[in-house]
């Protein structure tokens, strides 16, 4: 199974969907989609808004994947052979003014509060769990958009799920840091290849975020 997460920044072009269809990933875990967004071959599922043109998150399947209830605004779900995808936007230091009114107090509140609704949903999942999304933390070393508070709820979320999560040292496409965009998956799952696909056309950037790629066996 091949995965991949990218922040399109509310941006779509020939060269985006280009990008998408190179990659032939089976799952998509996107952030900030555009309404205009259309990849043939599967089904997107879609987050609440995040403004009048984009979502906060969307999972993309080729699969047969069927909706399932979202646990956060900024987050989308869905469920294929059993596996429940979570694809979402966590907190950055300047989020207030955007961020979903439902998680209250600075950025630090809002993170616990966003993992919090995040944690239930997915405990509860019957099955496996592969999430990922913009999750505005590097894993490791120097922290910009989130904290390392939220660094630090993260770790225990993902020990608490049993995941593993393959892009914790991929490089940033800003030279110096680690990516804040991620994919987890179960521990007992195999990886096969985690990689990052450098966003860019014709020497110009498609959005600012580059996109992650593993592939794994379950």
């Amino acid at each position: 199974m091949r995965i991949g997460t990218w922040n399109l920044e509310g941006r779509w072009s020939a060269n985006h969907s280009q990008l998408l269809k190179k990659e032939a990933c089976d799952i998509w875990l996107l952030t900030e989609v555009p309404t205009a967004f259309g990849l043939d071959g599967g089904a997107l599922y879609r987050s609440a808004p995040m403004t009048e043109t984009k979502s906060w998150a969307a999972v993309w399947s080729n699969g047969d994947a069927v909706p399932s209830p979202s646990p956060h605004p900024a987050a989308a779900t869905a469920v294929l052979d059993g596996i429940l995808l979570c694809s979402c936007v966590l907190p950055w230091r300047s989020a207030r003014r955007w961020w979903p009114a439902g998680d209250t107090g600075d950025v630090v509140a809002m993170t616990t509060a966003a993992l919090g609704r995040l944690r239930a949903r997915m405990l509860e999942a019957p099955g496996a769990v592969v999430w990922g999304g913009d999750w505005n933390h590097a894993l490791h070393e120097r922290e910009v958009a989130g904290t390392y508070h939220g660094r630090a709820e993260i770790g225990k979320l993902r020990f608490e799920l049993r995941l593993q999560i393959p892009t914790e040292y991929m490089p940033h496409a800003k030279a110096g840091l680690l990516s804040i965009d991620h994919i987890a998956v179960p521990v007992a799952w195999h990886l096969t290849d985690c990689r990052r696909v450098v966003a860019t056309a014709a020497g110009k950037r498609l959005s600012d975020h580059d996109a992650y790629i593993v592939d794994i066996r379950s």
